[in-house]
């Protein structure tokens, strides 16, 4: 079934974006994951990816023009697939293109009204949902960061029956870098909110309706869940017409998913056939929906259960893999649930391992003359530098003569940044935060210093935003204050390298005539994408760097 493509929020001050570039065009293929369009908001030229499989049928706004959050962008779906009705209370994109398409979906319409040559009288009676106008617009999970896939609902900050303005906080949502405020972009009451708080929503996901009081809210969801069956409105006018906060919790639907005759399953149509298309046995998902009904994010977000779909013919196979099979552990133990932060970084780590081929690069700097110089700094110094702040601001004046460094790997192309952002990996809790320190060779030592300080502070407090994480072009790691010599750190994408940066360590050396001699030495590693970087390209740029710490003072002239 066709889907909508709409615009995301990536940020949290954002309202708008502008589409920079289309890196799609219509009839083209599109997968999961790929970057479709580049976007333009008040922060940063972000990529947008595509969280829809199929044909890209239709696009709606013109490079250039910009589309308000929510804004219908595009549709991806079947090849010869009718979408037009799904255009239909999309919403203004900002686009002059979508007067035409428009005028043609009323047509359509009209003919699916007349026409209509289903064998179930009562869909002709219904108050025919994509034909109706409903005062009252559903809220979507936004998309907080670059790298959200879902967020989690920390708490609700209105509750159903209150009036909602343009502005108002609705709820507090963790992403997988900060618990963010979500900011209500429409007016009126709020009418339903169908997550309960500590549950995770998809990006887009619908969270929660804002209306006129008594607007038809079941029919606007079955319209926006694309599953306008009888069976569908009926479950959601249960829920909705309670106006109850969030829908019941789903005790019962173990039992009733776990049934051998799926005829008895709670499952919306659009959820069978998506079922069926994929050769998942749809009695093993577990329904999110109302009374534990499976809807289509089910079954889409039923992955790891979907490759082991075949395993019908095949049990033995199915008992040895699945996690179950393991014997209990002896002793006490305990299970702790993962964090969005935590899944992120899963995700994003092994793709990176996996999909970038790594090579490593180590070098020894001598410290010596940094050691030397770092205490006359501190003496005139605002703030306190540190050794590695040193090394950001090595590597950054590094970056500027090796742009080839500089660069990302986007499949079809490599680009090269004019400008260098270093993120600077901190440790967190949770996991790890990569804040971004922007134009990096153009500040002085102190300033790196008064940044890095203040973004490992928002960090632990939980209150990085967006800006602060976006737009790296280069990374570092640096585990030498906890005593380690040398490690090597997986690529943070979209940047071609990283630096991992060991402890500096007093060994010995030995003149020509041979006495021995102290030495400070802190050993560095740089991981490549073989892709971008070549090894004479990540060599060239670590000799740079180790002659920057080297004769320090070439970094302040």
């Amino acid at each position: 079934m066709a889907e909508a493509i709409r615009m995301p929020k990536m940020s949290d001050t954002m309202e708008e974006g502008v589409i920079a570039e289309w890196h799609k065009k219509v009839g083209d293929q599109i997968k999961s994951g790929d970057v479709i369009a580049e976007v333009e908001t008040d922060k940063a030229t972000m990529d947008l990816e595509s969280y829809e499989e199929g044909t890209l049928l239709y696009i709606g706004v013109e490079k250039g023009a910009s589309v308000p959050i929510n804004g219908i962008i595009a549709v991806v779906g079947k090849q010869g697939e009718d979408y037009k009705a799904l255009l239909d209370g999309g919403g203004s994109n900002g686009s002059s293109k979508k007067e035409e398409p428009v005028e043609e979906v009323k047509q359509e319409k009209e003919k699916v009204t007349s026409n209509d040559a289903s064998p179930a009288p009562k869909k002709e009676s219904k108050p025919a949902a994509p034909a109706e106008k409903i005062n009252a617009t559903v809220v979507r999970m936004p998309k907080m960061s670059d790298t959200m896939e879902e967020g989690t609902l920390v708490s609700w900050q209105k509750k159903v029956g209150d009036k909602v303005k343009s502005g108002d906080i609705l709820a507090e949502v963790e992403t997988d870098k900060a618990t963010m405020e979500l900011d209500a972009y429409e007016e009126g009451t709020l009418l339903y909110t169908g997550v309960k708080e500590g549950e995770a929503v998809p990006v887009n996901g619908i969270i929660a309706v804002i209306g006129e009081e008594g607007a038809n809210v079941e029919a606007l969801l079955a319209r926006e869940n694309g599953e306008g069956s009888d069976e569908q409105v009926e479950d959601i006018t249960d829920t909705a017409s309670k106006v109850s906060e969030v829908p019941s919790t789903h005790e019962s639907s173990k039992e009733t998913v776990s049934a051998n005759d799926s005829d008895r399953i709670k499952a919306s149509p659009l959820a069978r056939k998506l079922a069926e298309e994929k050769g998942i046995d749809i009695s093993k998902v577990e329904g999110s929906g109302d009374n534990g009904r499976i809807v289509k994010r089910d079954v889409d977000s039923f992955v790891p259960s979907a490759k082991a779909a075949p395993a019908a013919e095949e049990p033995k196979q199915t008992e040895a893999k699945a996690p179950a099979a393991a014997p209990e552990p002896v002793g006490d133990y305990e299970d702790i649930p993962v964090s969005q932060m935590r899944k992120t970084i899963a995700r994003r780590l092994s793709d990176s391992l996996f999909t970038a081929p790594h090579f490593y690069l180590t070098m020894e700097i001598n410290m010596d003359k940094a050691m030397e110089l770092r205490p006359k700094l501190n003496e005139v110094s605002p703030a306190k530098i540190s050794f590695n702040d040193m090394v950001i601001k090595a590597c950054a004046v590094a970056l500027k003569q090796h742009p080839a460094v500089n660069s990302a790997w986007l499949g079809d192309k490599i680009r090269r940044y004019k400008y260098v952002n270093v993120g600077v990996a901190v440790a967190v809790e949770e996991g790890l935060l990569v804040p971004v320190v922007r134009d990096a060779d153009k500040k002085t030592l102190s300033v790196i210093s008064g940044e890095v300080k203040e973004f490992a502070s928002k960090a632990k407090d939980k209150k990085l935003q967006p800006k602060d994480w976006e737009g790296n072009t280069f990374s570092i790691s640096n585990l030498g204050m906890f005593g380690i010599d040398e490690f090597t750190a997986i690529i943070n994408p979209p940047d071609a390298c990283i630096l991992a940066v060991g402890t500096i360590k007093k060994v010995a050396e030995f003149k020509e005539d041979g006495s021995v001699y102290p030495v400070n030495i802190m050993k560095v590693t740089l991981s490549c994408d073989h892709r971008v970087v070549d090894g004479a390209t990540g060599s060239a740029f670590l000799q740079t760097v180790k002659k920057l710490l080297e004769e320090p003072m070439s970094m302040l002239v």
